[in-house]
């Protein structure tokens, strides 16, 4: 019995999306938005799609039952009350319900109430999402870019891609294509090794963004990227005036639309956790990507990240399913007896 299993996930920027960094960049944006460290390229990190899934879950599993008792006669608030699962403070009356059988308690955890004891960590886990196409302007139109490191995260090892050319498919060698400001060569992309196109036709990616690919190397990429971030202004109103307020002008950066990005949900196997001594109700990691998936048509219309007010953050999952790498393989819990003590609780299998 394996111990967890990995579900890829790949989502398609129905809207420009900010993930606010928190800090300013001299010269550039008043506000930016969250970059990998290391390759400086923009991502959604984990924490904040944990936080918006478990909200919309918690969201889809009170509409669920509301929907059940229509037409019966209300017994007022009962518990759990999905909403205060979602993490509405820590009070008895309104925090966590902690139960085994709830959904959103057992698979997102839940905290140490007042005079209790124990919390849970929770049986899903969330990588950050990392951009694997990147829509761009050229004179013939929109391109969507990607290069080697962005497309292992699909399990996908390119090589040979190492000039500062772009590859695009039927394009003539000695022919040039902008890239938003950057002018390269053209390559044909037909003899790259391992640039398996199949595989994303295989993600639900749509025609509208497969039949425009190109492909960049590495070291061009996060320049591509963070060079055609859409960048906005916005003005603070005076409230008694209803006029802007002198000097406050900012603006703020964003993944544009259309923005391919990719991430996992790492489900942990229910069988070796316990909560107060009981079972939980979830069998298993496909029973914890099920709970997860009912967040998706609120991340289509609801979105995550800021300025959602002003037309951000909307994203459509086109893709959620098992990833059949190194997570669906059995791991060290197999010999792990979920009974024991040391597994009962929110620690590690």
């Amino acid at each position: 019995m394996a111990g967890y299993q990995k579900f890829l996930q790949v989502g398609v920027a129905l809207d420009p999306i900010h993930v606010g960094a928190g800090g300013a960049q001299i010269g550039r944006v008043d506000l930016t938005i969250v970059r990998d460290p290391v390759t400086q390229v923009p991502k959604i990190p984990g924490s904040s799609l944990a936080g918006v899934y478990r909200t919309y879950v918690a969201m889809a599993y009170e509409e669920d039952r509301q929907a059940s008792q229509s037409g019966q006669q209300s017994q007022g608030r009962q518990k759990p009350f999905y909403p205060d699962c979602a993490g509405l403070g820590l009070d008895q009356n309104r925090g966590h319900c902690r139960q085994p059988d709830c959904p959103v308690c057992t698979v997102f955890g839940f905290a140490r109430g007042a005079g209790q004891e124990g919390g849970f960590a929770g049986l899903a886990a969330f990588t950050d999402a990392h951009v694997l196409l990147f829509p761009v302007p050229t004179r013939q139109g929109p391109m969507w870019v990607t290069a080697p490191m962005a497309l292992k995260a699909i399990g996908l090892t390119v090589n040979g891609v190492n000039d500062n050319a772009v590859y695009v498919p039927g394009k003539d060698p000695d022919s040039s294509l902008n890239l938003g400001w950057l002018l390269l060569k053209t390559r044909g992309d037909n003899q790259i090794d391992g640039y398996d196109k199949e595989k994303l036709k295989s993600l639900k990616i749509p025609d509208s963004i497969q039949n425009r690919l190109a492909l960049v190397p590495d070291h061009l990429f996060a320049h591509i990227v963070n060079s055609n971030l859409e960048v906005r202004t916005s003005v603070s109103i005076n409230p008694e005036t209803g006029a802007a307020e002198e000097g406050a002008l900012f603006s703020y950066e964003a993944l544009p639309r259309g923005t391919v990005l990719v991430w996992e949900i790492i489900a942990k196997n229910p069988a070796y956790f316990q909560i107060s001594g009981q079972r939980i109700a979830i069998s298993n990691p496909e029973g914890v990507h099920d709970v997860t998936k009912k967040a998706h048509p609120y991340l289509e219309h609801l979105g995550i990240g800021g300025m959602g007010t002003r037309g951000m953050g909307r994203v459509k999952v086109v893709y959620s399913g098992s990833d059949s790498g190194p997570g669906a393989q059995q791991s060290q819990a197999q010999s792990v007896n979920p009974t024991s003590p040391a597994n009962q609780g929110g620690g590690q299998p």
